[in-house]
Formats: C-alpha cells, sequence, structure tokens
C-alpha cells in the first residue's frame, strides 16, 4: 500500500501494473493515435469531450487530469463543474460543443443504445467530415484511455501521465 499525500492520508491501493512498460509498442501506438485524433481540434473541445467520457467511465484517474488540463488551458470552473449536467446548463456551451458531448455520451455509452442517428446527424451538422472523424477519433481514444487507467488501478492525484 502507498499513502496519498496530497490532501489526505487515506491509503490508496498501488497500481496494478505500468501498462507504458509492461506493454510499451501498445503505448506508443496509443499515444500516436490520441495525438493523431487531437490534430485540428480546438483544444477546449477536446478537453470537454474527455472530461464527459471520464465522467461516464468512472475514471477519476482522467478526470482528474482532464479537468486540470481544461484549467491550465483557460477553461472556467463554471464550465468544468456543468460538463456532468451539460443537458441542463445547454447555455455554457456552444451548439458544436453540445454536438460533441451528445456524440461523446452515445459512443461511449454504446451498448446501451447504439449511436441515434439523430445525435450522429446533429454531429455531422456541427463539424465538418474530416472533423468529425477527429471527434470520433478523440472519443475511441479516451474511452481506452479510460479503460486503461481503470483495468490498471491507476489512481487520481498520484501520478499526472
Amino acid at each position: 500500500m502507498t499513502t496519498n499525500t496530497s490532501t489526505n492520508t487515506t491509503p490508496v491501493k498501488a497500481p496494478r501494473l505500468e501498462f507504458a512498460k509492461s506493454a510499451p509498442k501498445a503505448f506508443r501506438a496509443l499515444i500516436a493515435f490520441d495525438a493523431a485524433a487531437r490534430e485540428g481540434l480546438d483544444p477546449a473541445l477536446v478537453e470537454l469531450i474527455q472530461i464527459r467520457a471520464s465522467h461516464l467511465n468512472h475514471c477519476a484517474y482522467c478526470l482528474h487530469m482532464h479537468t486540470n488540463d481544461a484549467r491550465k488551458a483557460g477553461e472556467s470552473e463554471d464550465r468544468l463543474h456543468m460538463v456532468a449536467v451539460w443537458r441542463e446548463a445547454r447555455h455554457f456551451f456552444t451548439e458544436r460543443e453540445q454536438a460533441a458531448l451528445a456524440l461523446t455520451e452515445a459512443v461511449t455509452l454504446v451498448a446501451d443504445a447504439g449511436v441515434p442517428d439523430d445525435v450522429y446527424a446533429e454531429a455531422a451538422a456541427q463539424f465538418d467530415e474530416r472533423e468529425l472523424a477527429q471527434v470520433l477519433a478523440l472519443i475511441f481514444t479516451i474511452n481506452t484511455w479510460n479503460r486503461v487507467a481503470l483495468s490498471t488501478g491507476k489512481v487520481a492525484g498520484t501520478d499526472e501521465r
């Protein structure tokens, strides 16, 4: 057991394995995919997508990382607090961001109902084909990162990457 010294002394479990060291080729491929997915996308949109997927996947490690990254990039506390309830706080987000958040939810929870045609159509109306492909790729990568963090026991606040 290690101890988290950031704000309390609650014991936390040590990670199960270090994925980057145990599967370096897969890790590097995921890093490259993530970098390619972000190309040409607004950094604020990137963080909103990553935050929402991390909420849905209950990934505290990635949520901690991406909310901190968003703050460093100048994102407001108000918007960060509203991401989880964006449908009830639409005035905090542009139509484009709302379309991306809805698509993020549908793709992240794909087993529940697939990706509804209306959700896809709204995203396609807000993004050109290349941008839409980039948004989808970003949603794919954050969902993969969430699964890596959750399955390997990454603990929020113990390290950043």
